[in-house]
């Protein structure tokens, strides 16, 4: 039996090997050929690190510590891209979004070029925070493989290969004119069926979380889709419609349906799980009551998705209220009335983003217990794998 067990694990691994290979080649060859013209042409500048070695000037100031305003002039040393090692002056814009308050020492980044003379000219873009956000995620796939242990590993495996997916699949794939929709299952498919594997192995509690997570995400889609038709909205009612329609002009992408697969994707989590809590209760049960029926198991893996469902929705909901803080903080201030906030396009939005992939967590219980309850019932005790 161990032979067997050894023998298995190896062909496994080598099979998982043999995918991430074709999977890793196919994604190559499908971002090769795409071409992605600058949203801001550069006119031959090009962004770079600098370290702030001194300001020169200094006029800048917050204005009831809400509106960051004025400029800097401070000299920079280069230390990457072309201009490497090199010293010049910059402007710094204090604002909102962009420049920083500079100090010497301070890492930033710039946009830099070289005029007919063959004098520098530099402005500071931004901070540099890259490295901070890098030891961020590092802090977190760390925590998460160490308390996790094995099964922390395989979860950090698992989010990695989604955000593959996301940028190397869906993305392109929405860009070079598929149907964004289509994208969208194709990689909830692809990263339910890997993480679920990655988590749960060779298992019917695997199959049975695959399955229902595919259905729970389907339906979300769908409603939201629907109920988006009937209330007049689309992709198109977007906040960054114009930024997306620029980029349609140079690509096949539909914007209209950019909207709808993103809360495809944005369900995608809370749904896997609660499939694979599901199902592993009921499989745990299974393995603990071979004698169980069909209806007795569909019945247990109902009553646990059912403590379920109340914070997975709960989850989703307080997520998109949170994206949308600023809207629902302008609606209170000005007193919006009732028929002014609930018929504009961006609570509309966030309304049916949050409800269809609550629906989708809900709906997602009954499929995974019946699927399961299903799969399971035989004449012999199913294994969970541990």
């Amino acid at each position: 039996m161990e032979k067997i067990w050894k023998n298995k694990t190896k062909f496994t691994v080598f099979l998982g090997a043999v995918f991430l290979v074709v999977f890793l080649g196919i994604l190559i060859l499908l971002n090769q050929g795409i071409h992605r013209p600058p949203l801001r042409p550069t006119g031959g500048s090009e962004f770079a690190k600098a370290v702030v070695e001194k300001v020169v000037s200094d006029n800048t100031s917050e204005g009831d510590h809400v509106e960051m305003q004025g400029n800097q002039v401070v000299r920079i040393r280069i230390t990457s891209g072309k201009y490497k090692g090199e010293i010049c002056e910059a402007q710094s814009p204090y604002a909102n979004h962009s420049g920083a308050k500079c100090f010497p020492g301070l890492k930033v980044i710039i946009l830099v070029n070289e005029n007919s003379e063959g004098t520098l000219t530099a402005s500071v873009y931004n901070y540099d925070r890259g490295n901070i956000l890098w030891i961020l995620i590092a802090l977190f796939l760390g925590v998460l493989c160490l308390v996790g242990g094995k099964k922390g590993v395989t979860s950090a495996a698992g989010l990695i290969f989604t955000f593959v997916c996301i940028l190397f699949l869906y993305l392109p794939l929405m860009y070079i004119g598929v149907s964004p929709f289509g994208a969208a299952t194709l990689t909830a498919v692809l990263v339910t069926v890997v993480v679920m594997f990655l988590i749960g192995g060779w298992s019917y509690k695997t199959l049975c979380s695959i399955l229902g997570t595919i259905a729970g995400v389907l339906i979300s889609g769908v409603i939201a889709a629907v109920f988006g038709h009937f209330s007049h909205i689309s992709g198109l009612n977007v906040s960054d419609v114009e930024t997306l329609a620029y980029i349609a002009q140079n690509s096949r992408l539909d914007v209209s349906g950019v909207l709808f697969s993103g809360i495809l994707i944005a369900s995608l989590g809370a749904v896997m799980d609660v499939s694979m809590s599901v199902a592993s209760t009921i499989a745990e049960i299974r393995a603990n009551s071979p004698d169980l029926g069909k209806g007795e198991l569909f019945r247990s893996g109902i009553n646990v998705g059912r403590d379920m469902m109340g914070t997975m929705s709960n989850t989703l909901i307080l997520a998109f209220a949170g994206s949308s803080i600023n809207t629902l903080i302008m609606i209170y201030s000005y007193s919006m009335p009732y028929l002014e906030y609930m018929n504009g396009y961006e609570i509309g939005i966030e309304l049916l983003r949050g409800i269809s992939g609550s629906l989708g967590v809900i709906l997602t219980v009954p499929f995974v217990s019946f699927i399961s309850a299903m799969l399971m019932t035989g004449g012999r005790r199913v294994p969970v794998k541990k």
